[in-house]
């Protein structure tokens, strides 16, 4: 059961939450913690050289993060499923 305080809670705005820092591609991206601008790039954080903070990529909320898998079984005829 939801406390009273928790039923009157109202719905998650991420515009309401303030400051989010996150690495922009193609632009001068200042670390929070250091103010440096030495990056390592992965696939979804960029990750300040000097002092290891970590920031998401703008960019990663765009594309799936998971790989794509495609079972078949031997007998897999692809004519039967042709649309």
């Amino acid at each position: 059961m939801l406390s009273p305080i928790e039923s009157h809670r109202d719905p998650f705005d991420p515009a309401t939450r303030g400051y989010h820092a996150v690495y922009r591609e193609n632009e001068v991206n200042h670390c929070p913690g250091c103010g440096r601008t030495h990056w390592y790039l992965g696939r979804v954080l960029a990750e300040c050289a000097f002092c290891g903070t970590a920031l998401p990529l703008q960019d990663t909320h765009c594309s799936g993060q998971s790989a794509t898998v495609i079972r078949r079984s031997k007998n897999f005829q692809p004519a039967l499923y042709a649309a």
